[in-house]
């Protein structure tokens, strides 16, 4: 007794010291990893914004982009390509209401704000509400159209007025057609408000806190959100840009630092093959340092909390992570009852309680029949999900004070206490019972399973190997009489 109480002294010595050199090691690593975290940010702030965090949005802006705005140029494709479309115009154009049903579903379908065809043998220009007139070289207004006749490319993005939407400024895909011998035979595609697309890109804006736009290879801002400059018509009437005329606009990709207002900006381009037109992202350095210091301070903050924190709680977590590292040793991590080391634990110790107590001790050994097909079948997941189940029928069933143990794969033990064989019986019969009745769903699949059950009681004098040995025979003779029964060892 001297000697445990001891040991328990030296444990509780040990477990201290340990706690606390734990926690003035936590407190200095998460006080000297924010520390420096602040002052590498602070100092290489302009290289993270260059070379970092603005080609970084703008890749996710690009996948926005691709995402949302270049859909029309998709469902143009799809329309250019589109078998039916082809057919109608090849075949005469004969009843002008199909292609506008067909036009009015693509509206309707893709939310587009508009969808059109003209067509190069009539000139008619098609819409979802008919003919709205015939093309003509000599109307300014149709110059679109003979522009992108002779056009090498399949298809072009531009800003032009919708004649049938009352002239509203609009983002048009124009994409040419071919017939199946390769012969120019129209033009059709679909268009977007300009306010719908400026909504988009106040949206990026929102989302990445960036100033975001498009320009044309001569620096024309094309697109641009609420946070662009109204007065600025090209990049280069921005100040500090004036003088990159000649270069900035002449790689795919470029980078670019410049001062205006007393203020640092950093801008990254990227051409967007699909528009023709560059995306510009912008970031001033001041919101970008203003924004990581903020951010840095809360995050001491937050670690002094979490630091006063550890004081409290270590010693918490050490007891608590001692006790479920018992648990794990002792439970079955499938499903969550006493595993067969448990068992062996404390079989023993119950047995000598029972004799002492004189009260009925009685061991159920329950088996799932068939299970190996279930997990030939459908698979280990399915044994898993039907193991499962079975023990949670099974806790139905019991009593809190008896005890359930995995025994093996599909092999459960159960420990009775106060329940003499006849006891063990009528429990054993409601659990296959229920089990029986219960349908075990995996993957939209029904699994319905039956179990096998062995029961046996004390004998005053038995081991608990010699328990065991007549619960198994039992078992045995529940199998041999054809399963989903119980037997009496």
């Amino acid at each position: 007794m001297v000697k445990d109480k001891r040991r328990g002294v030296i444990e509780s010595w040990e477990k201290n010291r340990v706690m606390s050199w734990l926690t003035l090691l936590l407190m200095g690593g998460f006080l000297l990893v924010i520390l420096i975290s602040f002052f590498v940010s602070r100092h290489s702030l302009r290289n993270q914004i260059v070379h970092s965090s603005l080609p970084l949005t703008s890749d996710n802006i690009y996948s926005e982009i691709q995402r949302d705005l270049l859909q029309p140029v998709f469902i143009s494709s799809l329309m250019a390509s589109d078998t039916f479309v082809r057919d109608w115009i090849l075949q005469g154009e004969k009843d002008p209401r199909n292609i506008s049903r067909y036009l009015k579903e693509i509206m309707g379908k893709y939310g587009m704000f508009t969808a059109f065809l003209v067509s190069e043998n009539t000139r008619n220009y098609y819409h979802s509400t008919g003919i709205v007139k015939n093309v003509l070289e000599t109307d300014p207004r149709d110059a679109w159209y003979f522009r992108v006749r002779k056009l090498d490319q399949p298809f072009e993005i531009n800003v032009d007025i919708d004649t049938v939407h009352a002239d509203a400024l609009t983002v048009f895909v124009n994409y040419r057609m071919y017939d199946y011998v390769n012969e120019y035979i129209g033009t059709t595609g679909v268009g977007l408000t300009v306010n719908e697309v400026k909504k988009r890109i106040n949206s990026y804006e929102t989302n990445y806190h960036r100033h975001i736009f498009f320009v044309d290879h001569q620096g024309v801002v094309m697109l641009s959100g609420e946070m662009f400059p109204k007065n600025i018509k090209r990049i280069y009437d921005i100040e500090g840009l004036g003088d990159t005329e000649s270069w900035l606009l002449k790689k795919k990709e470029t980078s670019y630092s410049y001062n205006s207002g007393g203020a640092t900006t950093h801008l990254i381009t990227r051409y967007i093959p699909e528009f023709n037109w560059y995306l510009i992202v912008e970031e001033e350095e001041t919101v970008a340092l203003r924004e990581v210091s903020n951010s840095l301070l809360i995050n001491l903050g937050i670690c002094g909390v979490v630091i006063t924190a550890i004081l409290f709680m270590t010693h918490k977590v050490i007891s608590g992570y001692q006790h479920r590292i018992e648990q794990l040793a002792i439970t079955d991590k499938l499903t969550g009852v006493y595993n067969r080391r448990a068992f062996d634990l404390f079989m023993s110790q119950i047995l000598r309680e029972s004799e002492r107590n004189q009260e009925h001790l009685s061991l159920i050994l329950m088996d799932i029949d068939h299970f190996k097909q279930v997990n030939d079948t459908l698979g280990h997941l399915a044994g898993d999900k039907t193991i499962q189940e079975v023990v949670r029928v099974t806790r139905g069933m019991i009593r809190n004070a008896d005890i359930i143990c995995r025994w093996g794969g599909e092999e459960f033990l159960l420990i009775m206490r106060g329940c003499d064989e006849a006891d063990g019986m009528r429990m054993a019969e409601k659990i296959r019972t229920a089990v029986e009745a219960q349908a075990i769903y995996y993957e939209g699949r029904k699994i319905t399973v039956t179990v096998s059950l062995g029961v046996a009681e004390n004998i005053k004098g038995d081991r608990d190997d010699i328990l065991l040995s007549r619960t198994d025979r039992a078992l045995y003779l529940a199998k041999q009489a054809g399963r989903n029964c119980v037997k009496a060892g």
